[in-house]
């Protein structure tokens, strides 16, 4: 592993404290390797002095862009990475894989809009020019589980508002996230660029941490679990910095009285699967009429029982392993405090693969957390208002479903779940529109993220006009 300071790329030295393995095997591949304290300093030098990325909006347009053909050119090495480190087979990196590219695309279009530029007019007629301008330094830091593109997103908005930015993945999954950080750093010195304008760091709490606190980082956005993210809104209190955090969600799944259940064992079996259940919007619980929580669960695992595991990288597997065992052990210790009975689907696989499974009859009480792994809570409702109160028994509120075939019903329903985004009848892993934002509700984050959103974020605005008037009070002319 190398990390990337003020344009100079070193070997990361350091151990971590953690061995990484091969999801698909199990087998260890050697410690994890951070940044020398003395690069975490240098980096954060760097990018105080630089301060800002003070270049016109379509200058930074057109520099993005160049990124996302360099990135996108480099798309399936990351993909390929990503898979191997994290146990996600390629089928699903590979589309996630859209997201590398397009969010630089994405966040020059932003710019060329004139997003971050506005007038308005006052009584009088005089202009006040809105300019929302870059805080400074800022820190991205990823989590495992899809790093690359969450990586992509934060990085090309933080570079769109002209913030120096250091990036920082998790130390279980850095591998794509480098060769991204490789791509963006030819593009920028191609054009030009600053060195300290894009840094990447690697390591855990002990790099992550003192970047977070340092003042001289002027916002965070943090994809992480909520151990971390409280850490990080924490730290980031003492000097009143920004902080963007996406902390994960128990989601629920409501079916409709009248669904078919065909199709809500489809859903189900997708929410349960994807990303191999390590992904803040999988099913977390599966809220079904009393009296069909067997029935449905066992064809949700039917599905599920369809899907081929196997190795990750190849092109054939659904299903792959979990990320370590580790957190495989986890997983299994979190589904066996739910009480209740577990049903398994009928799948086995190499390595770290953990058949993903439906718990009946646990205590709604026990299935408010979120587990990051392929289990779920079924629990049957008498009636929708009952349905409503148990998808809403968490204090997560990141992603709510529902499955019914009356959709205005099933879209009603839908608007009482307390969640950031609801979606009716689907269980794609992508949004419901490219430009809604991605909020988040309770404990599942704060401050919303998006395309423009996320832009916003690492912006402020100044406010500069001719105002032409005195205070009334004043008894000097």
């Amino acid at each position: 592993m190398r990390d990337l300071v003020d344009g100079v790329w070193a070997d990361c030295t350091t151990e971590v404290g953690i061995t990484l393995e091969d999801p698909a095997t199990g087998l260890e591949k050697g410690p994890a390797l951070g940044s020398s304290p003395e690069r975490v300093e240098a980096a954060l030098a760097a990018a105080d002095e630089l301060g800002s990325w003070d270049v016109p909006a379509d200058t930074r347009a057109d520099i993005l862009d160049t990124i996302a053909a360099a990135v996108g050119a480099a798309a399936a090495e990351i993909v390929a990475l990503e898979a191997k480190a994290t146990g996600v087979p390629i089928r699903q990196t590979t589309p996630l894989g859209m997201i590398l590219a397009g969010a630089f695309a994405l966040a020059a279009g932003q710019l060329r809009s004139g997003l971050l530029t506005s007038t308005t007019t006052r009584e009088d007629g005089r202009e006040v020019l809105v300019e929302r301008l870059p805080w400074g330094p800022v820190a991205c830091l990823v989590p495992w589980n899809a790093p690359a593109p969450m990586a992509a997103h934060k990085v090309a908005n933080a570079l769109a508002a002209g913030c120096p930015t250091i990036l920082k993945p998790s130390e279980y999954a850095p591998f794509g996230t480098e060769r991204l950080a490789l791509a963006i750093d030819e593009a920028l010195k191609a054009a030009g660029a600053p060195a300290a304008l894009f840094q990447l760091l690697h390591g855990g709490a002990a790099v992550g941490a003192p970047i977070v606190a340092d003042p001289r980082i002027r916002a965070v956005s943090f994809t992480g679990g909520l151990g971390g993210g409280r850490a990080v809104a924490a730290a980031c209190a003492y000097d009143i910095k920004p902080v963007q955090l996406e902390l994960g969600g128990n989601n629920a799944l409501i079916v409709m009285p009248d669904a078919d259940e065909d199709v809500a064992a489809r859903a189900a079996a997708d929410l349960l699967t994807t990303l191999n259940g390590q992904w803040c919007r999988a099913l977390g619980r599966l809220i079904v009429p009393a009296g069909r929580e067997e029935a449905i669960a066992e064809k949700v695992l039917a599905r599920v029982g369809t899907l081929k595991t196997g190795d990750p990288s190849d092109e054939a597997t659904d299903y792959g392993p979990l990320i370590h065992s580790g957190h495989r052990a986890t997983v299994v210790k979190a589904r066996e405090d739910l009480g209740g009975t577990i049903h398994e689907a009928a799948i086995t696989g190499p390595g770290n693969t953990l058949a993903p499974s439906l718990v009946t009859g646990a205590d709604p009480a026990k299935t408010t957390d979120e587990i990051f792994g392929p289990v779920a809570a079924v629990h049957g409702y008498h009636d929708l208002d009952e349905a409503i109160t148990l998808a809403n028994g968490t204090r997560y509120g990141l992603e709510g479903y529902v499955i019914g075939t009356d959709e205005t019903a099933a879209f009603e329903t839908a608007r009482r779940v307390r969640a950031g985004e609801v979606k009716v009848n689907g269980s794609s892993i992508m949004s419901l529109h490219l430009f809604t934002p991605r909020p988040a509700w309770g404990i599942s984050g704060y401050s919303e993220e998006g395309t423009a959103e996320t832009l916003l974020f690492f912006t402020n605005p100044r406010v500069v006009g001719v105002e032409g008037g005195f205070a009334l009070h004043s008894r000097h002319e």
